[in-house]
């Protein structure tokens, strides 16, 4: 793959988790009835909500600055999983009949993260350098 490649690659899956990430913010911001049911059934309404969202907004931003792919995408892998995990053991796949849009939705973000968490991993492995944490 040639560098153009694998930059135009890098841009597709981050635009893809920062659009997923900013488009479900709408929803939790103004208190959608689906965020509110699912943060309710969470025991997380209305703190958990608006907090996930200031969380994501973070990662979505972080994800689409090159010096700080890596970041947002390893904030972006844990929100995603805690979304995902919430589906499989508390929420169920579908969720107020969306046909499990919101599930593949995570799916596909964290896959997203987890491609440029790994691809630029070297951003991770030179801030844990400079906080002085070995590895």
């Amino acid at each position: 793959m040639t560098i153009k490649q694998k930059n135009i690659t890098y841009w597709i899956l981050r635009l893809t988790a920062a659009f997923i990430l900013l488009q479900t913010l709408f929803f939790k911001f103004t208190g959608a009835e689906e965020s509110v049911y699912i943060f309710s059934t969470l025991g997380m309404e209305p703190w958990g909500r608006i907090g996930t969202g200031i969380v994501e907004l973070i990662a979505a931003i972080l994800i689409l600055i090159p010096r700080t792919t890596a970041i947002g995408a390893v904030i972006g892998m844990g929100m995603m999983s805690g979304a995902l995990l919430s589906h499989l053991t508390v929420l169920g796949i579908v969720v107020k009949n969306d046909s499990g849009a919101l599930f593949i939705y995570a799916l596909i973000t964290f896959i997203c993260c987890f491609l440029l968490a790994y691809a630029f991993r070297t951003q991770l492995i030179q801030l844990l350098k400079k906080v002085n944490i070995k590895i």
